[in-house]
């Protein structure tokens, strides 16, 4: 037995379902001679003859009747292990998890969590606040999907483009540079904020004023735009932001934007995750889930920031 072809198997199963060579061999699409030469040689991997001819009939040995209860549910059980796994997402009890800014957190994730717990009652959702550095480790991250911005989507890493949106710069409604076509000079004179957290918002403006030996005068780093928000409104401060984020949070404090004072790159929405997830039926249900409201609300407020 430890010499059992396993590639004969199937002839073997067939044989013993109709229980004739020449039925077998038109199932398998083979000679009856080439079938012959298959039962003599699982004759000799069993030592037993199998099918015994009886007249114009073959039977069924008592070894063969084992087999043939036998053998049907082990190659249904080898077919099942090729098989593309189905998912139902009624039945799935799986804790997905999405890491972005409390920018999407605040305005995308509430529509995500609805769909999600309509498809899938029983499944959870785990959020966390992405940090840049994080994106080299994501293969050995728990986190299914990040929502971000980045030039360029890295090696194993798969991404969707959601899409690009420019720089701008949002300040205080009653900031002195409020409703002005900015200078440079005037873009260098205030004091600016960060927002940390989420994707890189900041390398496209040192890009352009590194290399002329000027920088930016930080007054503060916080991890969230809301947080930024309520710092414009009490100070004169300045931050650069994309347009769309600066559209929304104008439309709920009293902030206004501008353009920024020279040309730089568009920042670039990707929403990613590593190559372990890209084939597994549930991951793919749920960043399709995420990626239309991901998408759909970024380009609507690019859209609504340029209006």
């Amino acid at each position: 037995m430890h010499h059992l072809n396993y590639n004969l198997l199937p002839t073997l199963r067939v044989l013993l379902e109709t229980r004739n060579l020449s039925q077998a061999a038109e199932r398998l699409h083979l000679s009856q001679p080439s079938i012959s030469k298959q039962l003599a040689q699982l004759r000799r991997d069993f030592s037993d003859d199998l099918l015994v001819r009886e007249g114009q009939r073959w039977l069924l040995t008592p070894r063969a009747e084992q087999l043939a209860r036998e053998l049907a549910e082990a190659l249904d059980g080898l077919e099942r292990l090729y098989a593309e796994p189905v998912f139902e997402p009624a039945r799935c009890e799986r804790v997905f998890r999405l890491a972005s800014s409390d920018y999407v957190a605040q305005y995308m994730l509430p529509e995500i969590g609805a769909e999600l717990a309509r498809q899938a009652p029983g499944a959870a959702l785990e959020y966390e606040l992405w940090d840049k550095r994080q994106l080299p480790l994501l293969w050995e991250s728990p986190l299914d999907l990040v929502s971000t911005i980045t030039e360029q989507v890295p090696e194993r890493i798969h991404g969707l483009w959601q899409g690009e949106d420019r720089l701008v710069v949002l300040m205080s409604r009653r900031h002195p540079l409020a409703g002005r076509v900015l200078g440079l000079e005037d873009y260098l004179a205030w004091p600016h904020l960060q927002v940390s957290g989420g994707g890189d918002k900041d390398s496209p403006v040192e890009q352009v004023l590194a290399p002329l030996g000027l920088g930016r005068r930080w007054f503060a780093r916080v991890p969230f735009f809301q947080a930024a928000a309520e710092v414009l409104c009490r100070t004169h401060c300045l931050l650069t932001t994309p347009g769309h984020i600066a559209w929304q949070l104008s439309r709920e404090h009293p902030l206004a934007y501008t353009e920024l004072p020279f040309a730089s790159r568009r920042q670039q929405y990707h929403l990613m995750w590593h190559q372990r997830h890209h084939q597994d039926p549930a991951h793919r249900w749920f960043r399709e889930l995420c990626f239309p409201f991901l998408r759909d609300h970024l380009q609507r407020t690019i859209r609504e920031s340029h209006q």
